[in-house]
């Protein structure tokens, strides 16, 4: 198990070196980063004078050089957007309160979805099933900021029982929701699918047939063999919501999260903070796989890590 977390890591260190190398030429090699800082009128004269002060005037590879530095030392540079204030601080500060979101939305998902899944399972081409199936495509039919349009129209509109906007326990509930919608209905897709191929199964039968209560065969032995296919959807709708789709929820409900502060700094046009958050993004996706890896071979110790 040790060696093959520390070659997960490895492969991980791999993929945040590729995101800085890509989050560099972004911010270097693609664009001009004084085009956003020096006001349209400046002169070429100030414009060199900035350029040299910021070291952009150097060749490229000694501007690499540089910056892999300056992040080896925890300095991520400065925000254009807000002067004076590091990106990594902004990170910091916005990146808890998004996974605060995921966790939410990702919680409500699992705890929804595994036993929608498994009732759906029990008697497939049923009612029950039929229904559940048909609510788990509307829900990934429906696009989620049209979700976040309604939810805060019925709840925080009409209804008025929660807020809309902010950060807060009860500010959650709405974003949340919105989050895990679509999450709920791939979910229950894959546990049901899941549960049946394990009920209809041989050993499921041969213990059926010796008298074992059907509750103890659901819950100790088809969904804990279907566990590491549930594990994996599970991993990449968070992995899938933190690469971008909170953006859209955070935005809609004003969710000072990572995702609505990527979108500030791109309408902003701040790249630096925006390649912070890229990269920082990015480590976190890795860590996040690297624990969905380890949490399979504790769900089924058959699985021979490699």
């Amino acid at each position: 198990m040790a060696v093959f977390v520390v070659r997960r890591i490895g492969h991980g260190l791999i993929v945040v070196a590729a995101a800085t190398i890509v989050v560099f030429l972004l911010t270097r090699a693609f664009t001009d980063p004084v085009d956003f800082i020096v006001p349209l009128e400046a002169t070429d004269e100030e414009r060199a004078a900035r350029e040299a002060a910021l070291g952009f005037d150097r060749p490229l590879i000694v501007q690499f050089g540089d910056y892999v530095t300056d992040l080896a030392q925890g300095d991520f540079g400065e925000s254009l957007w807000q002067p004076g204030r590091s990106t990594i601080d902004i990170v910091g500060q916005t990146l808890p309160k998004t996974l605060q979101l995921v966790a939410a939305g990702m919680g409500l998902a699992v705890v929804t979805a595994i036993p929608l899944g498994i009732q759906a399972a029990r008697r497939p081409g049923g009612l029950v099933d039929r229904l559940l199936v048909t609510l788990s495509l509307a829900g990934l039919s429906m696009p989620q900021f049209f979700v976040g349009l309604v939810l805060i129209i019925v709840f925080a509109v009409r209804l008025d029982w929660l807020p809309v906007g902010g950060y807060g326990a009860s500010e959650v509930i709405l974003p949340a929701v919105a989050l895990a919608l679509p999450a709920i209905g791939r979910l229950t897709m894959v546990v049901r699918s899941a549960m049946i191929d394990e009920l209809n199964s041989q050993y499921i039968k041969a213990a059926r047939a010796k008298g074992m209560p059907t509750r103890r065969l659901v819950t100790r032995h088809a969904l804990r063999n279907a566990g590491v296919q549930i594990v994996t959807l599970t991993g990449w709708e968070i992995t899938r919501a933190l690469a971008g789709f909170t953006v859209v929820v955070e935005t809609v409900f004003a969710w000072p999260g990572l995702g609505f502060f990527a979108l500030e700094a791109i309408q902003r046009r701040d790249l630096f903070l925006l390649s912070t958050i890229v990269l920082v993004a990015a480590i976190v996706v890795v860590a996040i796989n690297v624990v969905i890896d380890i949490v399979y071979k504790v769900i089924d110790p058959r699985i021979k890590l490699s």
